[in-house]
């Protein structure tokens, strides 16, 4: 008996021991489903590195990623969003004190060849075609994911741009069941020919090698220059909380990321964020369509980690 009360002991020990390791060793990274190709490829790039390391990704939309964090408590290194605004109003001050924006991008009407009108379809009769009934479009949810909530934006201002009254709501009861819960979702549904057209992320088209036609400056939500028109509306979003909401003022499109603080392997999350900054990372963001935001900005710099703070703007 106290032999084999003493091999237990001894395998108790050494699982300790082996998870232990295994934490220092293992980076978690919650991220915007839009980042998924980028930060493979970075995962793949710091591991041949760093040997020994493991970056485990796991993609959602981005305030799915926070809600995992706030209201599932599941363990977490690193949180990437597709909007600061996620990580600013969910988890800044709880679970994190800072956030850099980092790369931008654009909402684009995407399609393959097979989809009806594809020959026909341009920068302004996309609201006539994707409304024919006999056209069906595709989009993300506005309460899980940016892309979704911009995919709404994007319509507002088309409405106000082209004096439409009601042309987003027309848009909203429009293909409800073609609303998935993150913005790579949809790729599935035009590769199937499932539906015709999706809002979607320029970077996401160009990743997957599929057509899309570019909108206006004003209403893609892509140029910091048209951010007091971008500003002029916005969406109420599901909040960090059931039953609560939060309202997101329009704003061109930056992703934005942090080091939460009940890190497990905090030095690992700081290491490979301050890898991602660099030059050989944003070149990983430049060639997938996602540009990066020169100079990097934050909430508050002086919060930021040490070794994060040479690639913020010199003062």
């Amino acid at each position: 008996m106290l032999k084999s009360s003493f091999r237990i002991l001894l395998v108790s020990i050494l699982l300790s021991s082996c998870n232990g390791s295994g934490e220092k060793n293992q980076i978690i990274i919650f991220h915007a489903g839009s980042l998924s190709v980028p930060f493979r490829e970075l995962a793949d790039l710091y591991m041949q590195d760093n040997p020994g390391v493991n970056i485990l990704l796991e993609p959602a939309g981005s305030l799915v990623c926070a809600r995992k964090i706030t209201e599932l408590k599941k363990p977490c290194d690193i949180m990437a969003s597709a909007d600061y605004i996620v990580i600013d109003q969910l988890l800044i001050p709880d679970y994190t004190k800072w956030g850099i924006r980092f790369a931008t991008n654009e909402i684009v009407i995407a399609f393959t060849d097979k989809a009806k009108y594809s020959g026909e379809i341009d920068s302004i009769n996309w609201k006539e075609i994707l409304l024919r009934d006999d056209v069906t479009y595709c989009r993300s949810d506005p309460n899980s994911d940016p892309c979704g909530y911009r995919t709404v934006m994007t319509l507002k201002l088309a409405e106000k741009k082209f004096n439409l009254p009601g042309l987003t709501e027309r848009f909203l009861v429009k293909d409800q069941e073609f609303i998935r819960p993150k913005e790579v979702d949809l790729i599935a549904l035009i590769e199937a020919n499932a539906v015709d057209y999706m809002f979607q992320y320029k970077s996401v088209a160009i990743q997957h090698n599929i057509k899309y036609i570019e909108l206006p400056d004003d209403i893609n939500l892509g140029n910091p220059l048209f951010n007091d028109l971008y500003s002029q509306i916005s969406v109420d979003v599901t909040g960090s909380s059931p039953g609560s909401k939060f309202n997101i003022k329009g704003e061109y499109v930056n992703y934005s990321l942090t080091v939460i603080d009940s890190a497990m392997n905090m030095e690992g999350a700081i290491d490979f964020v301050s890898f991602l900054l660099s030059d050989k990372g944003m070149e990983v963001f430049r060639k997938n369509g996602q540009n990066p935001i020169i100079p990097f900005t934050s909430n508050d710099d002086a919060l930021i980690p040490e070794k994060l703070k040479i690639h913020l703007p010199k003062k």
